[in-house]
C-alpha cells in the first residue's frame, strides 16, 4: 500500500489502450447485440435435500464467480452474489440472466465465505446480510472484512488476509494470493481495498479460484509455490481490447491455467452478467478453442450441475441450444467458433 491505496505487482503499460467517451457511452447505451441471451438458460433447481446429501468433493456453480462446494465434509461460497442485480441500486445496472439455482435459505451452513474483492458483481451487500447468521467465517483480502462488519457481521467471524498470508479453518488451507485488478465501490475510495485470488488446499484436492484479474507473470509465481491444481476457476468472460490488464482474454486464462499447473479448468465470470461488449456466450467457446490447442480438458457444468471434484468432466456445451433458440446461425454471424488473439 502507498498512499492509502493498494497498488498490483506490475505497473499498467503507459501505451495499454484505456476506455475513452465512446467506449464507455458504447458500454452504457448502445450495446451490440447477443451480449445478453433471449432464450432462457439452463439452471438446475437445487434444493436443500439435494445439498445435504451430496458427498464430499462436491462443486456446484450458482453463476458469475458464485461457487458452492464442499470439502473436508464443509461447506464453502465463492463470491457469493443472489441479487437480481450487480449494482449498489436495485432499479438499475447490470440484470441476472437467470435466478440462482438455490435460494439463500435453502443453503446449508457454510463453513466459510471466499471474497476476492468488493466489486458489486463479487461483493453483494444484501446476500452478505442474508447469509451472515449460517455463515462460520469470512475470509476476505485486506479492507473488504471492514466492510462487512460496517453491515454488520460480526468482527469475530471475519479474517482479512494480504496476499501470501494464509490460514487453516475447517480441515483446509487457505491462502490470499496476488491477482491484477483495481477495487472500489464509489467515486472516491478506488484501491482502498485490496483484491486476490485463493489457494484453496484440502487433503486430496487442491483448487485455484482467480477472482478478478489480469494476466501476469503472478500466475507462475503462484503455481511454483502451490501447484499443480486439479481444478483452477478461473475468469473467463468480461474482456475487451480496452482493459486487457484487469480482465483477461479467453487466450490469457489459458496460459494462465498452464502457468498454475492446472489440471482441469472452469471457467467463471460469465453466463450471468452482461458486463462487456462481447457476445454472453463468446467466453465459453473461447476459452474451448485455446485450451483445446494445449490439449487442457475443460469443465462446463450448467447452473446447478454437480461437478465431482474428484473427476470432473466436460459436460454439455449448454449454451449452443440457447444461441439455437435464440437465432439460427448466430454463433457464426458473431465470429463465435473463430478463436482470436487479444488485439
Amino acid at each position: 500500500m502507498r498512499q492509502g491505496r493498494f497498488h498490483n505487482l506490475t505497473p499498467r503499460p503507459a501505451d495499454m489502450p484505456e476506455p475513452d467517451a465512446k467506449v464507455i457511452w458504447n458500454a452504457l447505451f448502445n450495446k451490440p447485440k447477443f451480449t445478453v441471451p433471449r432464450a432462457p438458460v439452463p439452471v438446475l433447481r437445487l434444493t436443500r435435500a439435494q445439498l445435504d446429501a451430496a458427498p464430499d468433493a462436491s462443486l456446484f456453480r450458482l453463476g458469475h464467480s458464485t461457487v458452492l462446494f464442499k470439502l473436508e465434509g464443509g461447506w464453502w461460497l465463492t463470491d457469493p452474489v443472489f441479487s437480481k442485480r450487480a449494482s449498489p441500486v436495485p432499479f438499475a445496472g447490470p440484470k441476472r440472466f437467470h435466478a440462482p439455482p438455490v435460494e439463500l435459505d435453502e443453503l446449508p451452513p457454510i463453513r466459510g465465505v471466499i471474497l476476492s474483492h468488493d466489486h458489486y458483481d463479487h461483493l453483494d451487500k444484501a446476500t452478505i446480510k442474508a447469509l451472515a447468521p449460517k455463515v462460520e467465517l469470512f475470509l476476505t483480502p485486506l479492507g473488504v472484512g471492514d466492510r462487512l462488519q460496517a453491515w454488520g457481521v460480526p468482527a469475530a467471524k471475519v479474517r482479512q488476509l494480504d496476499w501470501w498470508q494464509g490460514i487453516e479453518a475447517g480441515g483446509l488451507r487457505l491462502t490470499a494470493t496476488p491477482a491484477q485488478h483495481f477495487s472500489g465501490r464509489g467515486l472516491r475510495d478506488g484501491n482502498r481495498t485490496l483484491w486476490c485470488s485463493w489457494v484453496i488446499e484440502a487433503s486430496a484436492l487442491r483448487i485455484f479460484f482467480s477472482g478478478d484479474t489480469g494476466y501476469f507473470n503472478g500466475f507462475a509465481e503462484i503455481g511454483r509455490r502451490f501447484g499443480p491444481f486439479d481444478l483452477t476457476l478461473m475468469e473467463t468472460g468480461a474482456y475487451d481490447e480496452h482493459w486487457p490488464y484487469v480482465h483477461m482474454h479467453p487466450s490469457q486464462t489459458v496460459q494462465a491455467h498452464r502457468d498454475l499447473g492446472g489440471r482441469w479448468l472452469l471457467p467463471i465470470h460469465n453466463g450471468t452478467f452482461d458486463l462487456a461488449l462481447h457476445a454472453w456466450y463468446a467466453p465459453f467457446e473461447q476459452v474451448i478453442e485455446w485450451a483445446g490447442q494445449h490439449g487442457i480438458e475443460v469443465a462446463t457444468p450448467r447452473m446447478g450441475e454437480r461437478v465431482d471434484l474428484h473427476a470432473p468432466r466436460t459436460g454439455e456445451r449448454w449454451w449452443r441450444a440457447v444461441v439455437d433458440q435464440e437465432q439460427s446461425g448466430v454463433g457464426r454471424r458473431c465470429g463465435l467458433y473463430e478463436a482470436s488473439e487479444p488485439r
